[in-house]
């Protein structure tokens, strides 16, 4: 009696979890792709030595306004998802 009641539960939840194996795989990619244009689209006018660490001007430090400070977020959610995807995806 105790597991014909749990039955229909269990039958739902293992349903979910291959609804979630069959597009997780999507969604990584997909956040991936986004990632890797919100990244891109911080990049600054630094040259090749800023990049490494060379000394430039250009490089001040200012505060974030307006859709620079929305993209910045943005993509830090962004990144979030995408390692909360992948550990479910290492879990599943």
């Amino acid at each position: 009696m105790f597991l014909a009641s749990r039955l229909p539960r269990m039958v739902f939840f293992f349903l979910q979890m291959e609804t979630l194996q069959t597009v997780l795989p999507y969604a990584q990619i997909v956040l991936s792709l986004l990632l890797i244009v919100g990244i891109v689209l911080q990049s600054r006018g630094a040259s090749l030595g800023g990049a490494f660490g060379g000394d430039n001007f250009a490089s001040t430090f200012f505060k974030r306004r307006g859709a620079e400070k929305f993209l910045f977020n943005a993509t830090i959610l962004v990144a979030l998802l995408w390692i909360v995807a992948a550990a479910l995806g290492f879990l599943i």
